[in-house]
């Protein structure tokens, strides 16, 4: 830190100081505001504390804090890394992550999608890890496919970046089509409802599945799945070098953190750290910025899941307790949740029929009329502590939107 320029030096102390007092306030982490003043102060201090540093960003709709915290993990045999942990994604966030460990020689950045192609621009990042893209926020993100075209020429201008990116997804296959190295990854797509067509030409994607692989490919021009170097079986991964490994030990539920792990795994051999070496770290993982946490409340176990978009209930749906577990389901729409609801009807709820079902949020209403046309029983609470006192003591799985999310878990103790 002490070869940044005086006016950068200025400005990570000040950015400090503001995060240190939004700490003490309770306004939380402070990653947000310190990077902001910092940025503020240095237009140019992301890049100046980027320098010299090995870095990965992690891109996605859906799970990019998860890996990240993965990837943060596995690296830690390499020494000290900085990073983001907690989900400030866009560049106040990096500031503040880069500045918090000034003799980290690595750094693992969570990117929000749209952010990609500025913070590459910026860092010159070593790594960049694609994994999904889906619908999500349209009213800040904009199409879907706007976002992979910006990663494509993002991508073609930054030729000393090596990409890991999941082949599975052909949006993010596109995207990363352009860089110059690139490491496929048979993570697996589950939700498909935003990738029917070709991004290269219009036409219809044809899809076949196997018991040994998933493939796709257009009808109608050269656009195809390419051969992954690394796959996803169940509960085992196939390693380039054809070794088979298996997953079984990850803390983390479910097929989408799987998918992570494999990401996670991919990302840090770049960097020597082998598989066998990132597999027990991974498995240390067992919450992620309060995500698959249980917490304990008047006797009851509520496990706190995350989810914001289509996909990201489809994965949620995935780890709930057998039915007929009782569920809560609260979603706000403020600004970081994206104003607009109407995502909700592209979620297939009839999976919650026979379970017990609370609604909450902001937006309930709009929640309660998606379910009444999936004909799911459901009861409408004014707040969340309704539901957890309607439920009798044992265990209660909540599923909420950001804002919604992050209520919780300040109710009921907020945990990493």
């Amino acid at each position: 830190m002490s070869d940044l320029p005086l006016r950068s030096q200025l400005a990570v102390a000040l950015g400090r100081t503001a995060a240190r007092m939004s700490r003490i306030a309770g306004r939380g982490d402070g990653s947000v505001i310190g990077g902001r003043i910092g940025l503020r102060l240095d237009p140019e201090l992301l890049t100046r504390l980027a320098k010299d540093r090995k870095l990965v960003l992690v891109s996605a709709t859906n799970g990019k804090t998860t890996t990240t915290r993965l990837i943060t993990s596995a690296m830690t045999p390499l020494g000290e890394v900085a990073t983001n942990a907690f989900g400030a994604n866009m560049p106040t966030g990096h500031v503040s992550a880069l500045a918090s460990a000034p003799t980290a020689r690595y750094g693992v950045l969570e990117c929000d999608e749209k952010y990609v192609p500025m913070v590459l621009a910026e860092t010159g990042a070593n790594v960049v890890a694609l994994m999904n893209l889906s619908r999500d926020q349209m009213d800040r993100a904009a199409e879907i496919w706007l976002l992979a075209g910006k990663w494509r020429r993002a991508l073609e201008a930054s030729p000393q970046s090596h990409v890991i990116a999941n082949c599975d997804d052909p949006l993010v296959t596109w995207g990363a089509s352009t860089a110059k190295s690139v490491t496929w990854v048979a993570a697996g797509q589950h939700w498909r409802e935003d990738s029917w067509c070709c991004p290269e030409c219009g036409g219809p994607l044809d899809r076949q599945d196997t018991d040994e692989d998933s493939d796709w490919r257009c009808r109608q021009c050269h656009f195809a799945r390419p051969r992954p170097d690394w796959t996803l079986k169940g509960d085992h991964i196939t390693t380039p070098d054809g070794r088979v490994l298996p997953l079984s030990g990850l803390s983390l539920p479910g097929r989408a953190n799987r998918s992570n792990a494999l990401v996670a795994l991919a990302v840090v051999a770049r960097f020597g750290v082998p598989p066998e070496q990132a597999l027990p770290l991974l498995a240390e993982v067992k919450s992620v910025a309060g995500r698959y946490t249980t917490v304990e409340h008047e006797g009851r176990r509520i496990r706190l899941l995350l989810s914001k978009n289509p996909a990201g209930w489809l994965e949620a749906f995935d780890v709930l307790q057998p039915a007929p577990g009782p569920v809560a389901l609260s979603i706000n729409a403020q600004g970081p949740d994206g104003r607009d609801t109407s995502w909700l009807w592209d979620v297939d709820y009839r999976i919650l029929r026979g379970r017990p079902v609370w609604v909450a949020g902001e937006r309930r209403i709009d929640l309660a009329a998606r379910l009444e046309a999936a004909e799911v029983a459901f009861t409408l609470v004014d707040d969340i502590d309704q539901a957890v006192m309607a439920v009798p003591p044992g265990h209660l799985d909540v599923i909420a939107n950001y804002t919604a999310f992050q209520n919780i878990r300040t109710r009921y103790g907020r945990v990493v």
